[in-house]
This record gives C-alpha cells, structure tokens and sequence, in this order.
C-alpha cells in the first residue's frame, strides 16, 4: 500500500486517481472534525472547499511526512478560519465551545445538558492556540507532534499549549463542582 507522500507525488505526476486516494482515506476523520466545529450541513460545504484547497497546494506538501492527515486538518483549519471570517458581525465565531446539541425533552437528561453546558463554559475560558491542540489532539488522535503540524507552531510549543489547557480544566470552576461528588 502507498503511503500519503508517495500517492500525492503520483498526483504531480499526472495521476489524479491518487490524490483521490488520499482524499479517500482521510474524508471521514476531516469530515467529522468539520462537523464538531462548524455543524453536519456548513461542514459539508467547507470539505469541499478543503478537497479544492488540498489539491491546488499539494506540490507544497512536504513529502517527508508519509502520512497527510496532519497536513489535511491544516486546510480543513484554514478553511474553517475562512468561513468564520465569513460569517456577520453578529454571529459570533464558531469553535469547538459550540457543539450541536439536540433537544431532549426528558428531564432525566437535565443533569448530562448541564453538564456539557459547564464544560463548554471551561472550555470556553482556553486561549485559542490551547483549545486548537486540546481538540486535535482529544478527539482528532492526533501526536502533540502532529497537531503542532497542523498550527504550524514547533512540538515543543504544541506540548505547552496542552499542558496549559489540560491544567486550566483541571482548576477550572466548571470542573471542579462537576467532580466534587456528594456527600450522602
């Protein structure tokens, strides 16, 4: 099987069924952290935007990396900058705080709606660059390395950024009531 780099050169090369490989293995995981940031529909219409992105600058990949995916949330988050400087005045900016929630009418769900509403509030509270690594690297499975890959900023700088996240949750409000448990 081909590695990431090798089918992208393939693509340079006049190819274009490689590249479609590479979008292949990777359209779910940048699919899905699309839809967490911006929503299932709006995220549909910017994967597009990133395919026509990731195609038109694929000479700039560096092919020493054999694995894009990395490289592939790098457009998806420019893409996602972008729209948000799209969007009017009035809306504010999307980020991993405004998740989609569903209505529940059960009341029993009351205490996890709350629940999520006081993480988003601590999680609110991170600077961006700590939040950017906090997500690539919670739920995009991505090495401290790599999300530092993705911001363009060195390993090193990423592992503060999630050190610094992970301890202001820690000590956050939020967290610190959702953890005290009861005494009965």
């Amino acid at each position: 099987m081909s590695s990431d780099a090798e089918l992208i050169g393939r693509s340079l090369s006049g190819d274009t069924d490689a590249f479609v490989e590479v979008v292949s293995r990777h359209e779910t995981a940048i699919g899905n952290y699309l839809a967490r940031r911006v929503g299932r529909q709006t995220a549909e219409d910017v994967l597009g935007e990133v395919w026509v992105a990731a195609f038109e600058s694929r000479a700039s990949y560096d092919r020493s990396y054999p694995e894009a995916r990395p490289w592939l949330y790098g457009v998806a988050l420019n893409r996602l900058r972008r729209h948000w400087r799209s969007e009017p005045a009035e809306e504010p900016a999307s980020d991993i705080t405004r998740l989609a929630n569903e209505w529940d009418p059960w009341p029993e769900v009351d205490a996890r709606v709350d629940t999520q509403a006081l993480l988003r509030q601590a999680l609110a509270r991170l600077k961006p660059d700590e939040r950017e690594v906090l997500g690539l690297v919670a739920w995009e499975d991505l090495t401290v390395a790599e999300a530092g890959r993705v911001l363009d900023i060195p390993a090193g700088t990423a592992r503060r950024l999630l050190h610094q996240a992970r301890k202001a949750l820690r000590d956050a409000p939020e967290v610190v009531a959702l953890l005290q448990v009861p005494t009965t």
